[in-house]
């Protein structure tokens, strides 16, 4: 437990649930989406005012077809959180009542944008924790604590979308840890998992805002950058592959070191899914592989 005079979080473990109880002057409204690809995705309203449509330029970007590209914007004021519709072409819906002019929110309304539905939270709470729980189960790799690869190909697929549409730039990095079998065969599996998980947290505390990190699968990592080009991407797989290759990790009094193999693939127009852009980098994750290993192939 930790506390100051402005904040207090109580943490209490269970089994089934982490409950956190925080009591703060400033509580943050949020909305968490009930339909869609991103399921169960909580958005918090941090800003005095947060655009939400389909454009990647907005503040909550939701990529389905029948949201606008600036469908509504939520506007906060002292406690009081208004929903405006920016002319939106299938409408802006609150419990079933189309806006037509800012209209304030209570906690639990349901909010629909075509055919996408949202809660509002007024603030934090416990409904607020139950459902940012379950995002993460169904988001988050367990062993890694990084998004998992059902999260991770939902993430690329829009991104390739948005690059091909608006001509962003749009670049991968695929990657695998070298002779990571040994590692469990000499050191045993928890040695193994030891070292997925903190490899892991090396290369996400690297990682930009915007960059979407995730496990592939075994010991297969996928970085997805967006309105990032191949030398920018090529240039943080190196430091990527230089911050594993000097890190030491330190298991049962042993210190072990641990390598990477990588590939780095630009959309430039020449895929035509998501899908080949993953296949090419990692064709050149295998390049990295037969040269010698621990080396990025651009």
């Amino acid at each position: 437990m930790s506390s100051n005079s402005d904040d207090k979080t109580i943490i209490t473990d269970s089994a089934n649930l982490t409950m956190v109880q925080a009591m703060s002057p400033k509580k943050r409204a949020c909305l968490v989406q009930y339909s869609g690809s991103s399921l169960g995705r909580r958005y918090i309203l941090e800003s005095q005012e947060v655009t939400i449509g389909r454009a990647p330029t907005t503040g909550i970007v939701i990529p389905e077809s029948s949201v606008s590209r600036e469908h509504a914007k939520c506007v906060t004021n002292a406690n009081r959180v208004e929903i405006v519709d920016l002319n939106s072409s299938n409408g802006t819906f609150v419990n079933d009542t189309r806006v037509s002019a800012p209209t304030a929110l209570r906690d639990g309304d349901i909010i629909r944008l075509g055919s996408i539905l949202l809660k509002f939270f007024a603030h934090d709470n416990i409904d607020n924790v139950f459902h940012d729980k379950i995002y993460r189960m169904a988001t988050i790799d367990a062993g890694t604590q990084i998004f998992n690869k059902k999260y991770l190909l939902e993430a690329l697929e829009n991104e390739f979308k948005f690059s091909r549409v608006y001509g962003r730039p749009l670049s991968i990095i695929y990657y695998d840890l070298d002779f990571f079998k040994k590692v469990n065969d000499v050191h045993g599996h928890n040695c193994g998992d030891y070292i997925l998980k903190e490899s892991a947290q090396v290369t996400k505390a690297i990682m930009r805002k915007d960059d979407v990190f995730g496990r592939y699968g075994g010991e297969e990592f996928v970085i997805v950058l967006p309105n990032t080009d191949a030398k920018v991407a090529a240039d943080l797989a190196e430091r990527v592959r230089k911050q594993i290759e000097a890190y030491n990790f330190e298991f049962s009094g042993k210190v072990l070191k641990q390598t990477v193999s990588m590939g780095v693939s630009e959309n430039m127009g020449k895929f035509q899914t998501f899908k080949d852009l993953l296949e090419d980098a990692d064709k050149k994750l295998y390049q990295s592989k037969s040269g010698g290993r621990n080396r990025v192939t651009i």
